[in-house]
């Protein structure tokens, strides 16, 4: 049976249509739409003798004076594989709306296929995305665990690499769902690969470890560099280390971890390739919110100058790198790194005072008054 808000979705693209009144009815006769929104709920025979007798119907005006609730017009049957779904009816004069009406029909059963096409799209997605999170979060396989994989086609038998795509961008730019099934329908080559979205803001890529490093590092540029071309987003995209299927939760640990790092230079990060990030994953968070305190606190801020040093520390030092980045004046950048000085007392020329700076901005996310 057609549902009220399908019902509704069909009423809005069809009166683009057709400069008449319609109407949607359940398999009782119930209105359940209509460009006249006074209809809706009220019984309309014409309907019911519709869907009883899955026939068109013509009403006349003289049959608006025999049968309960109904205009002239027609009533047109809507099948939804081979059952019947409801009716559409079009109000007006019989001979003038009746070109309309197989058209009409066609069309509604169109978009009610189209429809549940993307609910079951959205399902499978949700389905997978619970599957994953109980995979990720589980020791060891149960037989309904199994059974659910091959259920959903997913392959338990490959080892895996967890890649997490992080982005951010306008409020109006198109994110969730959209984006992972572009994404998916553009760099799925490998069958096996599992891609689920994670939260508002990111999506998993569980990829059949099969490549090389290099290979890993390309298939990720192409959806980083995909993702920033058409949507127009920052993306930093963190990967874990090859493992068994049944491990596959060390992997994505590596990947949140290499995230963290990437997220700072909107970048791609393999944990294979952290050394010192290691040792600070370790540091309590009271810990890093008091060496942010005693570091960087005085220009948090200062958006320019936490800029600034950001965009100097990416670039190596590299004073002419950092200004063409920053779009401004050497004389400027160096004015600012002084005034960084001043204000921390730290001096970003100075190797000891960098590794301060840099290990501050390391934790700059759990300062609470960022």
């Amino acid at each position: 049976m057609i549902r009220p808000s399908l019902a509704k979705s069909i009423i809005l693209e069809m009166n683009h249509l057709i400069d008449e009144e319609l109407i949607v009815a359940d398999t009782s006769g119930t209105i359940i739409a209509s460009t006249d929104e006074s209809r809706v709920g009220t019984f309309h025979e014409g309907a019911q003798i519709c869907c009883r007798e899955q026939r068109k119907l013509i009403i006349t005006e003289r049959d608006q004076k025999v049968l309960a609730g109904v205009k002239a017009g027609i009533n047109l049957p809507i099948f939804f594989h081979n059952q019947i779904a409801g009716v559409i009816g079009i109000t007006g004069d019989p001979d003038r709306v009746f070109p309309f009406g197989e058209i009409l029909r066609k069309m509604t059963e169109l978009l009610m296929n189209e429809r549940y096409y993307l609910e079951q799209l959205e399902w499978r997605a949700r389905a997978i995305e619970a599957f994953v999170f109980d995979w990720i979060h589980r020791s060891e396989w149960s037989e309904a665990f199994v059974n659910q994989a091959e259920l959903l086609g997913i392959d338990l038998s490959v080892d895996r690499q967890i890649i997490i795509v992080h982005f951010t961008g306008r409020k109006d730019t198109l994110v969730g769902q959209e984006v992972l099934n572009d994404i998916m329908q553009t760099f799925m080559n490998e069958s096996t690969d599992v891609f689920v979205r994670w939260g508002n803001d990111r999506f998993v890529i569980l990829h059949a470890a099969k490549e090389k490093k290099d290979r890993t590092r390309q298939f990720a540029i192409q959806i980083s560099r995909y993702l920033s071309e058409r949507y127009y987003l920052k993306i930093s995209i963190g990967v874990g280390q090859p493992s068994a299927a049944a491990e596959v939760y060390r992997s994505f640990e590596q990947a949140e971890r290499a995230l963290a790092v990437a997220k700072n230079s909107n970048s791609i990060v393999f944990d294979e390739e952290l050394r010192l990030e290691l040792l600070l994953k370790d540091i309590k968070k009271d810990t890093r919110e008091e060496f942010v305190r005693r570091t960087i606190a005085t220009i948090i801020q200062d958006q320019e100058l936490l800029d600034t040093l950001k965009t100097f520390l990416i670039h190596n030092q590299s004073f002419k790198h950092t200004a063409d980045n920053l779009h401004i004046h050497i004389n400027t950048l160096h004015y600012r790194l002084k005034r960084i000085e001043q204000l921390t007392g730290l001096n970003p020329r100075h190797s000891e005072d960098l590794t301060a700076l840099y290990l501050a901005f390391s934790f700059l996310d759990d300062y609470p008054n960022k």
